[in-house]
């Protein structure tokens, strides 16, 4: 009896070790002027400051042209947007992606308050330093609830919203891994794990490559994992996923008044379609696109014809711009994407 205790101890000894050597070697941020040459479009990389936070934004097309500014998802970068940013911009925009705070290499303050409210005012905040008066908002996962939150209530300022497998509700932090990454005490043990497993990304990357596997490489494994790994971005995360409140996305939905496109993957398996659905039935006039064969990500599966369909989205507020091309080429998206 007494050696199994000491084999026990021993075990549980040897993983606290473990866990302790894991915490103390993380780093502690990541610095973009270190890590540019694995940032896709470094060359486009800004800077600016939102509220006393250090932002990071990438920004492609002439100052003159329309904004559309593209808002990434939970633990997420201007990494998801890479592949659409250019397309976007040669057709006549100007296109802004900007880390939140608290992720890729904006500021992540120990103090910050990362919800869904405040990362919408970051996006306000962005837009008034950029001296944008109204923009179209393309948000993915829960990108799309910070979209949405900006429509709700700086209604002025949204001249169209995409919400691309977008969060509304608070269903996935009911989910038994994020109650655990979510728990006071184990949340703060398991989360540098989580995200700090490069094999874990990549398992996360594959299941969100339903039709187009080849989307994602090792080198692009790695620039999803670099951030992942510094201590706050982890203690940002954390900090999100316990503050997470999406339910008034939901129930306040009916109140979305901008032309707003709907645009999911037919098997996401972390936004169910059925969310895109219900949404659908309560934004009056929206629209739903769903890519056949697609993940969670159709901006990275399908980036070509991601990137037509916002933009003839987008053009469809520009009558002045509109012409007999521009509908041929809206339809031929809508045909891929439908």
């Amino acid at each position: 009896m007494k050696k199994r205790y000491l084999i026990a101890g021993t075990a549980a000894g040897m993983a606290g070790a473990a866990v302790a050597v894991k915490l103390l070697r993380r780093p502690l941020n990541v610095r973009w002027e270190d890590n540019r040459d694995s940032l896709p479009h470094a060359e486009r990389s800004r800077f600016t400051v939102v509220d006393d936070v250090r932002v990071h934004y990438q920004e492609a097309g002439f100052a003159s042209r329309p904004p559309v500014i593209l808002i990434h998802g939970f633990t997420a970068s201007t990494l998801v947007w890479s592949e659409v940013l250019l397309p976007i911009a040669e057709a006549g925009f100007r296109v802004i992606a900007p880390d939140l705070m608290g992720f890729g290499f904006s500021e992540k303050p120990r103090a910050g308050v990362y919800t869904i409210e405040n990362h919408a005012g970051m996006i306000i905040g962005l837009m008034d330093k950029l001296g944008l008066e109204r923009a179209t908002l393309v948000g993915s996962s829960y990108g799309g609830a910070i979209a949405a939150t900006c429509a709700l209530s700086h209604p002025d300022r949204v001249e169209r919203l995409v919400m691309v497998g977008a969060v509304s509700n608070d269903d996935i932090k009911r989910r038994p891994l994020m109650r655990l990454a979510a728990s006071p005490v184990m949340g703060n043990l398991i989360s540098p794990f989580l995200l700090d497993l490069r094999w874990m990304i990549k398992r996360h990357l594959k299941k969100n490559a339903v039709g187009n596997a080849g989307w994602f490489d090792d080198k692009r494994i790695a620039a999803y994992h670099l951030p992942l790994r510094a201590v706050d971005t982890q203690r940002a995360a954390l900090s999100m996923l316990r503050r997470w409140s999406a339910e008034q996305i939901r129930e306040q939905a009916h109140l979305i008044k901008q032309p707003t496109l709907l645009i999911w993957g037919e098997q996401d398996q972390e936004i169910p379609l059925s969310d895109g659905h219900r949404l659908l039935e309560e934004i009056e006039g929206a629209r739903l696109i769903v890519f056949r064969r697609c993940g969670h990500l159709p901006q990275e599966e399908y980036p070509e014809e991601f990137a037509q369909l916002v933009v003839d989205f987008c053009k469809g507020a520009l009558a002045q711009s509109a012409d007999q091309s521009s509908a041929d080429q809206s339809q031929a998206a809508l045909t891929a994407a439908t």
